[in-house]
């Protein structure tokens, strides 16, 4: 009865101090999943956006936000491997995926998530936590993955290789990221990851402006492309001469169905800790994620589904509506446009620090 009395409306003030939270939250995640997965970092904003203002539009769940996943880090990153590093050829086999979980959401299959065993998840998802955490090692230390490949095939030491000043600023991120999360300061508004971030910029600004040694080279930051500078150093298109090749099916395949229950167990979870209790249909779900991920492969993101950090942030924040969703994709986009400077100053190593992190919680 209770609930009967709350009136319903398309917009409340609560969705945009939501959606800015969930946008301080995505940014950095972001621009972490999109290197963890080998992608270009625009990609990951690209996704976000898309994510954000499409997928929040057409979806009909109040609280779910959709974006790049750290759950499809492994799939991402085996599908470039076996295509060898060709980005635009995976941007093909991801318009590919986006139209098979059009067609999952069309057939109504959105419901047979209920018959995969728990354990099967349960493994999926330890898999992807141990691999994020082994692959994000190296940038933790400020280490080239090539150099890492060559030394441990040589057999020859690493340490003149590390990156002394990112190898701090990671390590001081992780400390600050665990040490914000366990205290009182963590119910404000401003997330552990973003404080995190911002004290790595400023650390390695200090580095700089004191001559130090421990200052991170540019190779070791965030360097996200002017959008001012023009549309093709910011979009990619797919490789559709790659039809022939068999690898961008299976990997289509792979991907479509992996994204599809990932984004319906995270759509599950969602609803569980929507206060009003609302249910999303699955179906249309999957039909909403289709089309995003279709738009995302077509201008050069990455793959995108519901997910369960940005959507337990947005419940947490007292999101009443799907605006929220859409107006954290908006201040991506604002980010973009505006802060691109700022954001290339944060070093990569602290975006493994925040990585590491979730590749820890999922494993556990």
């Amino acid at each position: 009865m209770q609930q009967e009395l709350v009136p319903r409306r398309k917009f409340y003030t609560n969705d945009l101090l939501s959606g800015l939270v969930v946008f301080l939250v995505a940014l950095p995640l972001c621009l972490g999943i999109a290197s963890a997965s080998g992608a270009p970092l625009i990609s990951g904003i690209i996704a976000g956006v898309i994510g954000g203002i499409v997928i929040g539009y057409l979806s009909d769940s109040h609280i779910s936000v959709s974006g790049p996943a750290a759950g499809l880090t492994a799939i991402v990153l085996t599908q470039l491997d076996k295509l060898e590093g060709n980005y635009q050829a995976f941007l093909f086999c991801l318009v590919l995926a986006g139209l098979i979980q059009l067609f999952f959401g069309l057939f109504r299959l959105g419901t047979y998530s209920n018959f995969i065993p728990t354990n099967v998840i349960m493994g999926l998802l330890v898999a992807i936590g141990l691999i994020l955490i082994i692959n994000q090692l190296p940038l933790l230390f400020g280490i080239k993955t090539e150099i890492l490949q060559q030394r441990w095939s040589e057999g020859t030491g690493l340490l003149q290789h590390l990156d002394y000043g990112a190898a701090i600023i990671g390590i001081s991120s992780i400390f600050i990221i665990l040490l914000w999360d366990k205290t009182p300061l963590k119910k404000m508004v401003v997330p552990s990851a973003l404080i995190a971030v911002i004290f790595a910029g400023l650390l390695n600004y200090f580095f700089i402006s004191t001559n130090s040694s421990l200052a991170v080279g540019t190779e070791h930051l965030v360097n996200l492309p002017n959008i001012f500078s023009g549309v093709e150093s910011i979009i990619s298109f797919p490789d559709f001469t790659q039809w022939n090749n068999p690898i961008i099916y299976t990997g289509a395949i792979t991907l479509a169905i992996v994204a599809s229950l990932e984004t319906l167990l995270n759509l599950e979870a969602a609803d569980k800790m929507d206060p009003q209790k609302r249910a999303s249909p699955p179906n249309k779900e999957l039909v909403a994620q289709g089309i995003g991920n279709i738009m995302s492969g077509l201008i050069g993101g990455m793959p995108i589904t519901s997910v369960i950090v940005r959507s337990s942030v947005n419940a947490a924040s007292g999101a009443k509506t799907k605006f929220s969703a859409i107006f954290h994709g908006i201040l991506l986009i604002i980010a973009v446009l505006f802060l691109t400077p700022l954001i290339n100053v944060v070093p990569l190593s602290s975006l493994a620090a925040i990585l590491i992190l979730t590749g820890v919680k999922l494993a556990s």
